[in-house]
């Protein structure tokens, strides 16, 4: 136990992330009975997803917690919550926070459906609308709340000890992908059992594309205000818009949405990045908040 334990002390990131994967790719390989179950058919998918729900939010944020404890005791928990609870920030970090992914997800598909109308959001195409909303907002309050803990709780801090905003940002933007695969992988089956390719390429585009470039600009808005609480709202955001406005067509505008929103993440990127470069490549610095 001594040894497990300064081996976590002196390499704390790597094992948040060894138990985070351990967590959520076990309990799903075990929810589908092995990697036998990949791909599941749509019913599969229905019935098993509230076990793989549970499989993902408990990856990070049992690993948040728990390392949390272990590296940096009472006082990092006491620590952890004091970011928890943080909420008073200048109110333009949370329109960045809440508004991004939602203007980019709206925005510029309603420019594309213009021309080619499948790309129009999903909450203009679909019938029942209250029910959509519901689902995203509970999407993304479970999402935004439990994996927060671990990706900002625990590894962005750790990291940013060592690294500057982008590349804490990319190393946990792409694990963060990384950590969907095998849901993306499993949840991609065709009625027959086999793979839909464009369900695939939806979800991997989302996760190695969208999910990189977002997470260092959640970096950012974390580094300016040291508050778990607007990224969870940010992660939220996300999620939720996700949820609401991803078209609902199939085939190649499904992925041609992945790609086109993923692009403009990284335009939004690469902005920032040359107006802030100082800023997004220097190493760590003391917080500021505004």
């Amino acid at each position: 136990m001594t040894t497990l334990k300064s081996f976590i002390k002196s390499k704390p990131v790597l094992s948040y992330y060894v138990l985070t994967f351990a967590i959520t790719w076990g309990g799903i390989l075990l929810v589908i009975g092995g990697p036998g179950g990949v791909p599941g058919t749509p019913e599969q998918f229905e019935t098993m997803l509230p076990f793989m729900i549970l499989a993902m939010l408990a990856g990070p944020s049992v690993a948040g917690i728990l390392l949390t404890g272990l590296v940096h005791g009472g006082a990092g928990l006491r620590e952890f919550l004091s970011r928890l609870l943080k909420w008073r920030v200048d109110a333009r970090w949370y329109a960045v926070a809440l508004l991004t992914a939602p203007l980019l997800m709206t925005v510029i598909p309603l420019a594309l459906s213009l021309l080619f109308p499948e790309f129009l959001p999903g909450i203009i195409t679909k019938n029942d609308k209250a029910s959509l909303l519901q689902l995203s907002i509970m999407a993304g309050l479970g999402a935004g709340i439990f994996e927060e803990i671990g990706w900002t709780g625990f590894a962005i801090p750790m990291l940013r000890k060592r690294y500057g905003i982008l590349a804490t940002g990319l190393i946990v933007g792409f694990l963060w992908g990384a950590w969907h695969v095998l849901v993306n992988f499993w949840s991609s089956g065709s009625p027959s059992g086999a793979i839909s390719l464009p369900l695939l390429l939806h979800s991997l585009f989302f996760s190695v594309g969208i999910l990189p470039a977002f997470r260092i600009l959640m970096v950012w808005v974390y580094d300016r205000t040291a508050s778990l609480l607007v990224a969870m709202l940010m992660h939220f955001s996300l999620t939720a818009g996700n949820v609401l406005l991803v078209p609902l067509a199939s085939g190649a505008p499904l992925v041609t949405w992945s790609i086109v929103i993923a692009a403009a993440m990284w335009v939004v990127v690469a902005a920032l990045v040359l107006t802030n470069r100082g800023q997004f490549l220097r190493q760590p610095l003391p917080v500021q908040t505004a």
